[in-house]
Parts: C-alpha cells; structure tokens; sequence
C-alpha cells in the first residue's frame, strides 16, 4: 500500500518535506524517497510557491486553496505546514473527510483551539493523527527515552535545560509579514524555535504542576514576541525545573541536565549523554556516610566508590529525524506501527508555553492547567496592542 500526501503549505520548510518525497533529496543530499509514502499534491496560496512547484515538482497536481485539494481525492493523508494559528483548523479540515493528519510543530496557538483537534481525532479512531516533533527520532533523545522510563537515576528532583542555540538575526524577521508576530506567529522563540525542546523535555521528564516566567518582549530584536526567555516550574512531586532560550545568542549553549535521586543525566550539545549513577540513593548515602567517609569526598577523594559513569556519544546529522518521522508516519497506516508523535500528545508542549506566556504577562506563578480563557483574552489583547503600533508607525 501506498500513502498518497498531500501538504498544505511548500514554503521553507514545506518545500522541503516536498522534495524529499517527490526526489528523494533534502539540503542535496541524496537519501531517498520515503517508502509507503508518495507525493500526491501541494497546496499555497502564493503565486511565487506555485511557480517553484511547478518547476521542481513536475507531474504534482498544485492547488491554491486547501479544501480543493482534501476534496480531490488525490491523497490519503495531509501533512499540515502552515502560519501556527492554521494548524489545528486545517487538520480538522482533513479529518472532517477521513484524511490521516502529520501537523508540523506546534499543535498551535492556544490549547482551547488544540483540545477540539484533539476532541475530533478522538471520534475517529481508524485515522492516523501525528505531530512532526523530529526531534522524538533524534538516536540520542531515543536512548535518553529508554533511560528515563528505566528509571537508571530514580526519582526526578530536578530538570534543568539551557538552549539558546537558536539565534536568529534582524533579516530573519523580515522574511514574511507574519512571523514574529502575535496575529500571525501566537509568539517568538517560544513558539518557533524552541518547541522541540519543550516537548522533549516533558517527554522525557513530565509535565509540571507549576511554572513561573520572566520573558523579555523584544529586547534584542525589532519584533513584539519574546526573544529571551527563563522560566521555573514545579513537578508533582515538588521537583523543580527551569528552562532558558533566546535567539541572541551568537555563540549559543546546548545542555540538558536531570538530576535523580539515584544519579544524574547530563546532555551536551544534544550530541553526547554522560550518564553518572549512585550506587544506591543519594537519601540512603547520606544518612550512612561515616564521618571518616565525608571528609574523604570533601577532599576530593573516595567519590568514584559510590558513582559510575557512562559517556555516550551520538553522530547526529540534522534534518534527517524529519525523515524518519515521515517514515514512522507511513509505517503508521500501512503497517499499524506505534506512533512516535501522536497527535494528541502536541497540546503538551503548547501547555507550558501558554503557562510562560501568561506567567510572564501576568508577572506571578500560574498552575497547570492554565486558565485558557484568561489566556485567550491576553492573547486577543497583545494582538490589538499589535495592530495598534502598525497603525501609529504608518
């Protein structure tokens, strides 16, 4: 069985997926088409896109608007790559006639919109609903998954991830009127950059209970949304966690941290995985350590008695995960193969993003889940203060 996919958006990043389906080829490289799944139409509403597609993808049926092509009965599936606040509508567009549905990151905007995607993919079990969280594939965050569901370093008592590899300069934020803005984009690095990470990390941790935010709304970039972000959160069990990003740093930082109370994980550059566990719990050490024991690990000596350690180091070649979840996505419908990224599990990530955005608006700790009419209501507000600064600069 073959999948025939559509995708409903070929710009940057939609072009992309595009050619690696109908030639096989992704940045020039040559890795081969995805097996199960062939390119069955595009679909932009830009003249110019229309113009590309045409030239690159030769035999593939364009269309300008999006209903015309779920209607055409030319494919199977749809793969959703468009401005964030579509997402959820166009993926409900595509389940509404029996379409299975990738959607790109984030699941959204706003979790109101995201819990009636996830209320519809619900009423229709026998479709295929997935998130295009590559990341998830990444070999290194696959052995950390293993990791953590193992439970190698106990109880989670705190999480920490610094990454701000993301920086953007001032002409990345030219490049199309709606991104970087909350009528367009729902958010800056939060929403674009950094959802990956936001999903990994409670994947692989959790979802917190509480999260408190301090974002910067243009500090270092001409723009409205947040270019720099560090939030706090609080898990179930009292753990804690923060998570920092920009996109003005030149230099960038790439480290994951989960601390256990049977050890602690440590990721660099999401490339290697140093992996030091206790012998037993860091509780039952330090209630038996003998005062002779103490003074030794004080002076630096005696600490390898009680801690192994494992360095493990990935090759990690970028954009290919994106390729594997097209793969585990075809997989999905002709062979029933498990998910990677259900759909359903997108409004996770989206949740704590719109706990730090209303954290930060409303300068005080809020609770998960968050009050998501309160948030709508600050969103609509930034719009309009959005649309308002147009007004006056013109």
């Amino acid at each position: 069985m073959t999948v025939r996919i559509g995708i409903i958006g070929i710009g940057q990043q939609g072009s992309m997926y595009a050619s690696v389906m109908k030639n096989g080829t992704f940045m020039g490289m040559e890795i081969g088409t995805v097996e199960g799944l062939e390119l069955g139409a595009v679909c932009d509403n830009s003249d110019e896109r229309k113009a590309w597609a045409e030239k690159e993808l030769p035999g593939v049926p364009f269309f300008s608007d999006h209903i015309e092509m779920l209607d055409s009965g030319l494919i199977d599936a749809v793969l959703v790559v468009t401005p964030h606040y579509h997402h959820p509508v166009m993926a409900m567009d595509a389940m509404e006639r029996d379409l299975h549905v990738l959607c790109d990151k984030p699941a959204g905007v706003y979790t109101k919109k995201v819990k009636e995607m996830n209320a519809m993919a619900e009423t229709k079990p026998h479709l295929k609903f997935a998130m295009m969280f590559n990341q998830r594939m990444n070999p290194l965050y696959l052995k950390l998954k293993e990791l953590m569901d193992s439970n190698v370093i106990g109880e989670i008592r705190r999480t920490n991830w610094l990454i701000t590899t993301w920086w953007r300069p001032e002409g990345y934020y030219q490049m199309s009127d709606w991104r970087a803005t909350w009528g367009g984009e729902g958010g800056g690095v939060l929403i674009n950059q950094a959802p990956h990470q936001i999903d990994l990390w409670q994947w692989l941790c959790g979802m917190p209970t509480k999260v408190s935010a301090k974002a910067a709304y243009g500090s270092h970039r001409n723009i409205a949304v947040e270019d720099d972000v560090t939030a706090v959160v609080e898990y179930e069990n009292g753990a804690t966690g923060s998570f920092i990003t920009c996109v003005h740093d030149l230099v960038g930082t790439d480290r994951f941290e989960i601390l256990g109370d049977k050890g602690k994980i440590v990721v660099e550059d999401s490339k290697k995985i140093i992996l030091k566990t206790l012998d037993e719990s860091e509780s039952e050490i330090s209630k038996n350590l003998s005062f002779e024991d103490m003074k030794r690990l004080f002076m630096g000596g005696g600490i390898g008695d009680v801690i192994t350690e494992e360095v493990i180091e990935f090759e990690n070649v970028w954009g290919l995960q994106h390729f594997d979840v097209l793969k585990n996505f075809a997989a999905a419908i002709t062979e029933g193969a498990e998910l990677v990224a259900p759909g359903s599990e997108g409004i996770n990530a989206l949740s704590i993003t719109n706990a730090m955005h209303l954290s930060s608006w409303l300068g005080e700790e809020v609770s998960l889940p968050i009050d998501e009419e309160l948030y709508f209501e600050k969103l609509q507000e930034k719009i309009e203060e959005e649309k308002l600064a147009k007004v006056q600069e013109a």
